[in-house]
């Protein structure tokens, strides 16, 4: 079974999306709750998958000096994860190592598939609610065959990281990462494959992609994130053309 590596913040001001206060109309508390509706969607979402769930969260020294609180950021989360699954006995918690995101994300993969063993690793981050259990184990399918399996993002970004060897991680997840990350697989001698696209979330830029995906699945009564879906509505999200400038500009309903 692959190894889903969830790497998390907790869900505190000042972690998290900490760019959508500047460029969306949610504030810093409402950016902050909507990471963690993510956050869940995406832990019930590797819950009910093949894989094995393991949230790899920061140490306090590792987060902005405003985001400290007396808080353990893993008891945070442990709440979290224990409040959303039915059952959280088997989901592993280890701390990050690494000065930044690529190298976090490749210490994690590599002490995974060296030290521990793993089959396959996969890198992921609560960026997408739309990464379903079905594309999890897709994406495990194409392990058995491929050395990297990716999922690509807007702006050349990757939603989905997922690994049989270690590769030369250093900045590999610098964006264009999911360029970057297929051509250090390929370096190494290795194949890669791909899963779907899908809209990752940092910015406000990046909701005018998620909101209409969000709502269109709910008007087409298909399968939706649970708690980003209930966050866009008691929220009132709503994606409208500005009739001056014909730019998509994201609303309060």
């Amino acid at each position: 079974m692959t190894v889903i590596a969830v790497l998390a913040d907790p869900p505190r001001e000042g972690c998290g999306y900490p760019s959508l206060p500047g460029t969306s109309p949610l504030s810093t508390t409402e950016a902050t709750a909507l990471y963690e509706a993510v956050f869940r969607d995406l832990i019930r979402s590797v819950d009910r998958s093949g894989g094995d769930l393991l949230v790899n969260h920061p140490t306090t020294e590792q987060l902005p000096a405003d985001a400290r609180t007396g808080t353990d950021p893993e008891a945070e989360l442990r709440a979290v994860v224990t409040d959303t699954l039915e059952d959280a006995g088997d989901v592993r918690f280890e701390p990050q190592v690494g000065s930044t995101f690529s190298a976090r994300a490749g210490n994690t993969a590599t002490h995974l598939l060296r030290e521990e063993d793993a089959g396959s690793v996969a890198i992921v981050t609560p960026s997408t609610p739309f990464l379903t259990r079905s594309a999890i184990d897709a994406a495990a399918m194409k392990l058995r065959t491929a050395t990297a399996v990716l999922g690509p993002s807007t702006a050349g970004r990757c939603h989905y990281a997922g690994f049989t060897e270690p590769i030369d991680f250093a900045d590999a997840f610098t964006p264009p990462s999911v360029q970057t990350l297929a051509e250090r697989t390929r370096d190494a001698g290795g194949d890669v494959d791909f899963i779907q696209a899908l809209p990752t979330i940092e910015t406000g830029r990046d909701l005018l992609d998620v909101v209409p995906l969000l709502r269109a699945r709910f008007a087409a009564e298909r399968i939706v994130p649970e708690h980003t879906a209930t966050f866009v509505h008691e929220h009132g999200l709503a994606v409208h053309e500005d009739d001056a400038t014909g730019d998509l500009t994201l609303v309060r309903d």
